[in-house]
């Protein structure tokens, strides 16, 4: 059939002109949406090229579904969540099914209630769960035109909400420029669409020109135009025969010709027409009593619209509605400053501020043509609103125009500061440098200079320009002037040194320890974190007998705080992490799985990551692999959420404790270029510690004793580097190289006379009976079992089964032999330690015990995330318990749980937990 153009049957759905694969596309996510299945789909293109007019075309064949839509609008982009409510609206009286937190956050961002600011990603949590609550009545199709314009918050909620969609009914359909318009959405499915070819051009032309066109003007339409539809329908408008003969009569790009094609008919229009086009481009047009009371003002009624309605240029649908947003945009800026500023300043006017101050304010500062106090202060307490939604975008927006309208040269610099300061929380690091210009240029205290400092410090370090110990120094400076902030810049700095580990150029652990240690004492230094700075300076400075006391103490008191405000929580991990270095693996235990509960509680999702890779290293050498592997899936699912770069640390300690050589190599090998790159110097020693716990496990001790000595090379990087001590004196005793675990046995007896702990005394103890060459050895391994049975640590207690019998073993001692070694291979295999259970099973063999090698007669295939939810269910989750620990739905979690009982042949909860024990194994696909 003869395809009709965008100007005929669009609202009745007829098939536009050359987009026939286009619509096959949107016919396709509609039939599969309708089917009970998630799609997400962005529609890119250049301006006029037909993204409006395929988002109409799927709003009119989308049969049975539910069709929601929000529009970007460019001079809204401040309004904190302004298009997400938008977009949400229909589905709010749905909200009080949400779990309580994802209430709470949806109700604080959209301004329903107050309430304590809401994390972005526990927003768009509950996002999904309204759709995907809706989608159970009937498909949900979210249209999105404009998206580049979407206000920040609202653009990075629904980015999240669509890489998270699984098992709903539900469509997230956005229309968008280039891709670098929009980042928040350019790694999803997209639908490029392009110019029309020839023939569906000259179809197209001819149905705009009337009378006669030469094919040699014809000619040129379509090459200027380049298949550009708005351009075709556009630019022939309002041209005579002559300029029609004469070509577009304008130079310049496409767009360009575009706009003056709107100009033209903008030009043709009566003068009370452009004003009230003016005041409904200036605002949103979702309140039309708004636009037409505020054009009012100006003697102007919505009966003034008729010219522009018959021109095609807008509709009047109860609302203003533009016909692209190229016309918008030019019935905004072919205005005068001073009409414009006019508009703005009635908007303001008749806009209630109890209502609606935010956008009030928005207008006022629109409207002003000099610096404003009142202004600035407007926006100042908008901001603070935008912040207590979890607008942080929003807030650097409000103050960024807050401090150009400051009078005041030393007011505008703090607020200044301070808007630099969101900026910097809203990852727009470069406009934080313009406004930190702001602030150094003016007067300001000694404060706000060292604060100015700090946050330079800051974004070196976060682009990755801060080879210069920035934030030492501005920890130096910050010393009498806020002891507080400098202690946490201490903190932030000794963080940094442990991650950059022995890429750090300068302000490394020792620098950072050097000038912790030089702070005279004051109380600012009291306290569990001040103890926390000093005993970890102790311990770099001046080693763990001096070091090691102060910081078990520090780790007892954030244990002993009920309390846990977000100045505790911004500790935690730091407390935690030494907890590991001073051995208490209570502590460890106790910390980390406070942190990952708070994290969660909060939606600190920035702190989850790390809080679970603490947990996890903790699950790991307690022998809970199941635990682990399920905690690195977490972490990379949060990463991969929050779209922050992560070394697959956990899946790198799975790995080697589970004896896999091959793909702990391949960990090491896909990722040590990448993060190496970003200055984890701690990545480096990871490694080269997973290559030798691995090669231990296995047996190839040469190989584990070479990478041991590269993991501990620098041992101011503490953790990773001192747990490579124990691999490193190991596989030198084994090798008979006792010699070559020297260096390494007397730190680890400096730190296990220090700390005193069950674990390290018992690690100690076991590595003493290695590197024995009398008939101590066998007291010192004694003593290692019975200090390790005293503790939770599993996989250390095994291993001093294991090198006891195989020292034993070696004494023709064989019966003595079985019982330890038989004690390991069980502990092993329970495990899931394959690697160490193989070598256990070969020495009992070697005793003359026959022993069976683990097999499992029918594995079974899980992908990743059906593994990972299988084992959250067995652990007592519920389904709505795990979507919110995955950032997917509940729904999503019950359609993966029936694919994982249908893949085991179970049908219930507790028959899954028997299944996954003997016969699953995960796949590599997700």
């Amino acid at each position: 059939m003869l395809p009709f153009s965008t100007l005929r049957g669009e609202a009745s759905g007829s098939l536009l002109v050359g987009r026939q694969h286009e619509c096959a596309v949107l016919d396709e996510l509609v039939s599969t949406v309708r089917r009970g299945r998630s799609k997400v789909l962005v529609v890119r293109g250049e301006p006029g090229i037909g993204k409006t007019t395929l988002l109409r075309y799927l709003c009119h064949h989308a049969p049975g579904c539910r069709v929601v839509s929000t529009t970007g609008v460019e001079s809204e982009m401040e309004l904190t969540y302004a298009g997400l409510q938008q977009l949400c609206e229909p589905f709010l009286a749905g909200l009080d099914r949400l779990p309580a937190p994802q209430q709470d956050a949806l109700g604080v961002a959209f301004g329903l209630r107050a309430g304590d600011r809401p994390d972005r990603f526990l927003v768009g949590l509950a996002v999904s769960g309204l759709l995907s609550e809706a989608a159970r009545e009937r498909a949900v199709i979210c249209v999105v035109d404009d998206a580049q314009w979407l206000d920040s918050a609202s653009a990075q909620t629904l980015a999240f909400v669509a890489r998270r969609l699984g098992a709903e009914a539900v469509a997230i359909v956005s229309a968008a420029r280039v891709p670098s318009e929009l980042s928040e959405v350019s790694d999803l499915p997209e639908l490029v669409v392009e110019g029309l070819s020839d023939q569906d051009a000259r179809t197209l032309l001819d149905a705009m020109v009337t009378g006669p066109l030469d094919e040699g003007i014809r000619t040129r339409f379509l090459s200027e135009t380049r298949g550009n539809p708005l351009a075709m329908v556009q630019l022939p408008r309002g041209l005579t025969p002559e300029e029609v003969a004469g070509g577009f009569g304008e130079a310049g790009a496409l767009t360009g010709r575009i706009e003056g094609s709107f100009r033209r008919r903008l030009e043709s229009f009566p003068a009370r027409t452009r004003q009230l086009l003016l005041v409904a481009a200036a605002h949103r047009g979702q309140d039309p009593v708004l636009v037409a009371r505020a054009a009012s003002h100006l003697g102007v009624g919505v009966e003034d619209a008729g010219p522009a309605i018959a021109d095609g240029y807008v509709e009047l649908e109860g609302q203003i509605r533009f016909c692209h947003p190229l016309a918008r945009s030019m019935a905004y800026r072919t205005a005068t400053t001073e009409e414009r500023r006019t508009v703005h300043r009635l908007l303001a006017e008749v806009i209630d501020p109890a209502v609606d101050p935010d956008r009030r304010a928005w207008h006022r500062a629109q409207a002003v043509a000099s610096l404003d106090e009142g202004v600035a202060a407007d926006l100042e307490q908008s901001a603070d609103r935008a912040q207590a939604r979890g607008g942080v975008a929003a807030a650097a927006s409000f103050l960024e125009r807050a401090a150009e309208l400051t009078p005041d040269p030393a007011r505008r610099s703090q607020r200044a500061l301070v808007a630099a300061e969101a900026k910097y929380q809203a990852a727009a690091p470069d406009r934080a440098l313009r406004l930190l210009a702001i602030t150094d240029a003016g007067p300001c205290e000694e404060l706000t200079s060292a604060r100015s400092q700090l946050l330079r410090a800051q974004i070196a370090g976060a682009t990755g320009a801060g080879h210069d110990a920035p934030l030492l120094r501005a920890a130096k400076r910050l010393e009498p002037l806020d002891p507080s902030l400098a202690r946490d810049t201490y903190r932030d700095a000794f963080y940094a040194a442990l991650t950059a580990g022995r890429l750090a150029e300068r302000g490394g652990m020792t620098e950072v320890a050097a000038a912790v240690r030089a702070v005279s004492p004051s109380p600012a230094t009291a306290g569990a974190p001040g103890l926390l700075l000093d005993g970890l300076a102790g311990v770099v400075s001046d080693g763990y007998a001096v070091g090691a006391p102060v910081l078990q103490r520090a780790v007892a008191g954030f244990r002993a705080v009920d309390d846990v405000t977000d100045a505790v929580l911004s500790w935690l991990p730091l407390a935690c992490r030494m907890s590991h270095d001073v051995w208490d693996e209570v502590s460890w235990c106790e910390l980390s799985a406070r942190l990952v509960q708070l994290a969660r509680q909060r939606g600190s999702l920035s702190v989850l990551t790390t809080a679970i890779l603490l947990g996890l290293g903790y699950h790991m050498f307690a022998g809970d692999i199941d635990a682990a592997a399920a905690m690195a899936e977490e972490a990379e699912t949060v990463a991969r959420a929050t779209r922050t770069p992560l070394a697959p640390y956990g899946a790198l300690s799975v790995a080697a404790w589970r004896g896999q050589a091959d793909r702990t190599a391949t960990l090491i090998a896909g990722a040590t270029a990448e993060v190496t790159a970003r200055g984890e110097g701690q990545w480096i020693t990871a490694a080269a510690w997973a290559t030798a716990l691995v090669n231990n496990a296995v047996g190839r001790y040469d190989v584990a004793l070479a990478a041991a000595e590269r993991a501990s090379e620098h041992l101011d990087e503490l953790g990773l580097a001192t747990w490579s001590m124990v691999e490193l004196t190991e596989a030198a005793a084994r090798l008979g190289s006792p010699e070559r675990a020297d260096r390494a046995m007397v730190r680890l007896s400096e730190i296990a006379d220090a700390c005193r702990t069950d674990w390290i005394l018992g690690v100690h103890a076991r590595l003493r009976g290695l590197i024995s060459t009398d008939s101590s050895a066998e007291d010192s391994f004694r003593e290692a079992i019975e200090r390790l049975r005293r503790t939770a640590i599993r996989t250390e207690l095994a291993r001093a089964h294991l090198v006891y019998g195989e020292w034993l073993r070696r004494r023709s001692r064989r019966v003595d032999a079985r019982h330890q070694l038989r004690a390991a291979w069980d502990m092993f295999a329970a495990m899931g330690l394959d690697g160490f259970a193989e070598r256990a099973r070969r020495e009992l063999l070697a005793t003359g015990e026959t022993v069976r090698k683990r097999t499992v007669d029918t594995v079974i295939e899980l992908t990743a995330q059906e593994l990972q939810i299988a084992r959250l269910a067995v652990s007592g989750r519920t389904n709505p318990e795990i979507g919110t620990q995955l950032f997917i739905s509940p729904r999503t979690v019950e359609w993966h749980l029936r694919k994982v009982f249908a893949k085991l042949g179970v049908t219930s909860r507790r028959e899954l937990r028997d299944a996954l024990h003997e016969s699953v194994a995960p796949s590599t696909s997700h």
